[in-house]
């Protein structure tokens, strides 16, 4: 597990610091800080079952749409995407930094783990996706949570057997000592 002040940076020189982990009157949480040096999408329309965000911009300007609402977050700004909510986000000032709560964490550290190594080792594209099949399942079940548009069944009948494969035949290892 991952020692509170760990940063993982992607090739973009997006930085994502894990500030604390833990659980309040509200229950358990994760903190993280954003350093976002350049413009564009950060991510694409998806949803959580269980998981909420909540994002205060810091510096810069971040646009997010939450179920359909474009919303344009400045300094001082709070946006939160509750469970089941489908939303996506983009940074529209370089040297943005907000800071971010997911509640219940679940394995979102694990996410942004796992996402930069694949980045830093050259395996995914120009939008940070995976580019293999298998590495796009694990980052899916990562999430924890689903992709809009395509139903939720379907999802979790192709990645879950995806992510299966990959953990069963040993990928998950060999995915990054490859790199």
């Amino acid at each position: 597990m991952a020692r509170t002040g760990t940063t993982v940076t992607f090739r973009n020189g997006h930085r994502v610091t894990l500030v604390d982990r833990g659980a309040d009157e509200h229950g358990a949480y994760l903190r993280l800080e954003h350093e976002l040096p350049r413009t564009g999408r950060q991510a694409g329309p998806h949803w959580h079952p269980e998981i909420s965000e909540t994002w205060t911009i810091r510096s810069g300007r971040v646009r997010l749409r939450i179920d359909g609402t474009d919303i344009v977050a400045e300094p001082g700004h709070t946006v939160t995407a509750p469970p089941r909510a489908v939303h996506e986000f983009w940074n529209e000032a370089e040297g943005t930094v907000m800071d971010q709560v997911i509640r219940p964490p679940l394995r979102h550290w694990e996410m942004f783990e796992f996402w930069s190594a694949l980045d830093n080792a050259h395996k995914t594209t120009a939008q940070r996706l995976p580019r293999n099949p298998l590495a796009l399942a694990l980052l899916w079940e990562y999430q924890d949570g689903y992709l809009a548009g395509p139903p939720a069944l379907l999802q979790r009948w192709v990645f879950g057997r995806f992510a299966a494969l990959a953990r069963r035949t040993g990928y998950t290892r060999r995915l990054l000592a490859a790199g």
